[in-house]
């Protein structure tokens, strides 16, 4: 990866008080750890023997080392400096070598940092809370995951780091416009591609959580013709349809359907500081099951996509540093309006949608 993946535009403001996938869980064996960084939060994340996950703040509450300084036998986290020992999906203290039986101190009542973590779809999701807001306890919301459609499947991951914030992350896997740009490619867009379009969005408003995971969706339709990959699921002979939806924090679902043909993935943004970000994408399919290679295939196809898209953050990341004055247009850019209102409306907690019913966009793509 280049030098330039390091530079970085200005802060965003970021969103707590939700799950956001930290790493893939894979990476975590038994009675092993790792650390992450979320939302500029320190991560120590381990399995334990049993197999349950963890998420520890990085900082011992004594001193402030990182417990991933110390030692994990699968089932305490132990920390380097004084040997204070954690149990780590609570965060519990269970012992201080250093107490005498002449004091009072008990050190149950005393806690790491640890927040719920969760295995799906291959990652370990960590609900991080508002600051200030103690231990997590009681009902959460429910962990994302992909839409699935049957029970016979195949599934692929993407990663990449942006060196941007999570606003121009989120934008920029919004952005209808940039396909014919930053995607040419014979088996996807070119620039003699280009054609008008007229999508139909209409809001989600989530109004039992008042608005908490609101966004919108890119109502059903027939997928883009001048697409190589929907066109190949003509073979089946039967109407293909997508449809898109973005939710608060991050979070995009593109669901294809093609009779009892499916292709389904999640594509988050995730805040990995305020001011950098990370990509990752999960699909899952039934479509060509029995065609061999073709997790290699896609994993490859859609390494080079997401790959194109890195550059470009990069490449903006430049001149981002330099704090330019931006624009946003209408109608290509009305997504991106919509979302910039709807966080707005979460970090206040007015509960506000942009949008008062179902509206018709227009743009050249």
């Amino acid at each position: 990866m280049s030098d330039s993946i390091q530079v970085s535009g200005p802060p965003a403001e970021l969103i707590f008080g939700d799950w956001y996938p930290a790493m893939r869980s894979g990476e975590l064996r038994a009675k092993t750890t790792a650390k992450a960084l979320l939302l500029g939060v320190p991560l120590l994340l381990g399995r334990k023997s049993d197999g349950k996950l963890f998420a520890m703040r990085d900082l011992c509450p004594h001193r402030g080392i990182p417990l991933s300084a110390g030692w994990f036998d699968g089932e305490t986290v132990t920390c380097k400096y004084h040997g204070w020992r954690f149990e780590p999906c609570s965060g519990q203290c269970r012992e201080i070598p250093s107490l005498t039986s002449h004091e009072t101190l008990d050190p149950t009542k005393i806690y790491a940092g640890a927040y719920p973590c969760e295995e799906r779809d291959g990652y370990a999701w960590v609900y991080l809370p508002e600051a200030g807001t103690g231990r997590v306890l009681g009902t959460l919301p429910t962990v994302p995951e992909v839409p699935k459609f049957s029970a016979r499947l195949r599934t692929a991951h993407l990663t990449a780091e942006l060196p941007c914030n999570v606003d121009h992350g989120i934008i920029g896997l919004m952005d209808p416009a940039h396909g014919p740009f930053v995607h040419q490619a014979w088996w996807w867009r070119s620039r003699a591609s280009i054609h008008e379009k007229a999508k139909h969005f209409e809001p989600i408003e989530d109004r039992e959580n008042n608005g908490r995971n609101a966004g919108f969706r890119m109502s059903s339709h027939a997928p883009s013709a001048n697409s190589a990959p929907y066109k190949l699921l003509g073979v089946y002979g039967e109407p293909i349809t997508t449809t898109i939806d973005f939710v608060l924090p991050n979070r995009r679902y593109e669901t294809i359907r093609a009779g009892e043909k499916w292709f389904a993935s999640l594509t988050t943004v995730t805040p990995v500081t305020a001011s950098t970000c990370r990509i990752d994408v999960c699909a899952a399919w039934n479509v060509f099951y029995r065609v061999p290679f073709v997790t290699s295939i896609a994993t490859f196809f859609g390494a080079r996509f997401v790959g194109q898209d890195q550059q470009t953050m990069v490449e903006q990341a430049e001149g981002l540093r330099f704090n330019p004055g931006l624009m946003l247009i209408d109608d290509a850019d009305k997504p991106a309006k919509w979302y910039f209102a709807l966080k707005q409306a979460r970090l206040k907690g007015t509960g506000e949608h942009p949008l008062d019913g179902p509206v018709t966009l227009h743009w050249r793509s």
